[in-house]
């Protein structure tokens, strides 16, 4: 096309190849057309040459950028893979390569300190959290998070605590701080510092079961104190958020505490309303443990929930201490006999040869509590245990035709001090 229409456009110039005329400040030029064209063309490439030659020193300066910034990024990536395959030591001169020219040098610095710890060097860590905060003093939280969750892994409670303290003088509600204090209290067993922190607990970056955890340990340790009071209980109970106060565990704590104060009535209202909001485990169990209560009204609905929650082996094993505690031996030695066909638990065993023990059934009493021990530790794997119990509770049908032995069994209870 182009020499198409250069030919096309020649053979016109070529009958008229025109006359330019231009007449400025004194001088006079003149040329043809075809000679102003070329004139132009040349003076354009000129002017494109001389820009092209005046922006060179700075695009060869980017260019030169461009490929530091690159080479850095290979660097801080292979650092990276090196991390997570465990080579520290060549991760981490990886990283130190990566500053050079990096425009993101934050992660390396806190990457590499991390590497540095894994290795054992507390002092080249510091170092590169040092470098860090120099370069980057406007990251000068995120390091210093950074440096307490270090010295926590490595159980330097002191030095993480100063850490903490520090942070927490400008951002005192930091979710990551309020979560890393709340672990610090807890691997420190600081109970009381960590009871404190409940009411602020509810926005720490922490997941569900991490929570639930820190908040139990604390509240268990901290109520299981004998001068324990109830308006102690009951102020800290007040300042939790409602996010703790409604997590069945801390529930079930709660009401044992306050249980053994002698507020059992109220202890069984709670743990009843929180399995009316939510069927679980933790608060059966705890319904059967409540002190101070009525026994045979908690029985009552006990048997009531068997109805709908038939195999519910903690729920078995909950009415089978309740009718210890009534002294129904017979009762009590058919749920725990069903509970344990259900689902083997240690404190089911525990319970079961406490039981066996009031019938005089020393042996049977003996491998029961061998039972439940070597669900939790491999030392009694060579001793004789006991056989899991077949279930004898097919329902409230089936309780109600044994009443007669019932019956029997008291009746010789009341005779016999041994099975008292």
């Amino acid at each position: 096309m182009a020499l198409f229409f250069g030919v096309f456009i020649s053979n016109f110039l070529l009958q008229d190849r025109g006359y330019v005329l231009i007449n400025f400040m004194g001088y006079v030029v003149e040329m043809s057309v075809p000679g102003l064209a070329l004139t132009l063309v040349a003076a354009y490439a000129v002017i494109r040459v001389l820009v092209a030659v005046w922006n060179a020193p700075r695009r060869l300066g980017e260019a030169l950028v461009e490929r530091r910034v690159r080479r850095a990024g290979e660097k801080l990536t292979l650092g990276l893979m090196h991390i997570s395959e465990g080579d520290w030591s060549k991760g981490e001169r990886l990283l130190a390569q990566s500053l050079k020219g990096t425009d993101a040098p934050l992660i390396s610095y806190l990457l590499a300190a991390r590497a540095a710890q894994s290795q054992g060097s507390d002092s080249r860590r510091d170092n590169w959290l040092k470098l860090a905060f120099e370069e980057l003093p406007e990251a000068k939280i995120t390091i210093l998070l950074t440096q307490a969750e270090l010295q926590l892994e490595h159980k330097e409670f002191g030095q993480a605590l100063a850490t903490l303290s520090h942070i927490q003088k400008t951002e005192p509600n930091h979710p990551v701080l309020l979560a890393l204090l709340a672990k610090l209290y807890h691997a420190s067993g600081h109970w009381e510092e960590l009871v404190e922190l409940l009411p602020q607990l509810g926005f720490a970056r922490l997941e569900t079961t991490e929570l639930e955890s820190l908040c139990t340990s604390a509240l268990q340790s901290c109520w299981a104190c004998p001068k324990i009071t109830y308006e102690k209980i009951d102020s800290v109970w007040q300042k939790m958020p409602i996010r703790l106060r409604s997590i069945p565990k801390i529930i079930a704590v709660h009401s044992m505490a306050i249980s053994l104060c002698g507020y059992g009535k109220e202890a069984e209202k709670e743990l009843r309303a929180g399995l009316k909001a939510e069927w679980n485990d933790d608060l059966v169990l705890a319904y059967g443990k409540i002190s101070d209560g009525d026994a045979e009204k908690q029985l009552r609905y006990v048997e009531e929930w068997l109805e709908k929650h038939t195999e519910d082996d903690g729920l078995l094993l909950t009415a089978a201490r309740l009718c210890m505690t009534l002294e129904f031996w017979g009762k009590a030695r058919s749920y725990l006999e069903s509970s344990l066909a259900m689902s083997p638990r240690t404190d089911a065993f525990v319970l079961y040869g406490r039981l066996l023990k009031q019938f005089g059934e020393e042996d049977n009493a003996t491998l029961a509590f061998r039972s439940g021990l070597s669900l939790v530790t491999s030392a009694v794997d060579e001793m004789p245990l006991l056989d899991g119990p077949e279930s004898t509770l097919k329902g409230d049908s089936d309780i109600l035709k044994k009443d007669s032995s019932l019956e029997l069994i008291e009746a010789e209870s009341v005779s016999n001090p041994a099975i008292r």
